[in-house]
């Protein structure tokens, strides 16, 4: 990776402004970040701020923000759990990709969600979907329930133990 910054992309699909789930999204990537032990950016893309464009092919805005996503070197993909699986916004703003436009990137799949019932939505629907997308997926995903949220930078920090050395690892650094 040389002396270029490790890129991090963080992509929330909650239709709410300013979620909880994007609060856990951003704690993710922080941990990531100091994890990593490298120079990062980070770029946040928080969906229900740009729900308006998400159907307009046009967009200019979002073409932008999927550029830059796919140029990431992680990609954090956060979405509250909804009818068991992620939200139809996140669909929408992947659906706008093409073919693999995450090969080269680190997924990080992250749900949230009222109880545990839902906990395997995070591996049997998001990591597909990343996967999909091109992206390697090496860490388990993160789901975090409303109890847990609290005590997020434990919960957040004790995915990461195992989490991040794999991250950094297919990132091949040190």
């Amino acid at each position: 990776m040389g002396q270029e910054p490790i890129r991090i992309a963080v992509v929330v699909g909650n239709p709410k402004r300013q979620s909880r789930t994007l609060g856990v999204a951003v704690e993710v990537a922080s941990a990531v970040s100091r994890g990593i032990s490298a120079p990062t950016q980070q770029v946040v893309v928080d969906l229900a701020e740009e729900a308006s464009h998400l159907f307009d092919e046009q967009s200019d805005r979002l073409a932008d923000l999927g550029t830059e996503v796919a140029q990431s070197h992680v990609v954090v993909v956060a979405s509250p759990t909804f009818k068991a699986t992620y939200t139809g916004i996140l669909k929408a703003f992947f659906d706008r990709y093409g073919y693999r436009p995450l090969e080269g990137s680190v997924g990080v799949p992250v749900m949230t969600g009222a109880a545990n019932i839902h906990a395997l939505a995070v591996e049997v629907h998001l990591r597909p979907l990343l996967v999909e997308l091109g992206a390697t997926v090496p860490a388990a995903g993160l789901f975090v329930t409303e109890a847990e949220l609290p005590d997020l930078e434990a919960v957040v920090g004790k995915w990461a133990s195992s989490g991040v050395p794999l991250i950094r690892r297919s990132l091949d650094l040190p």
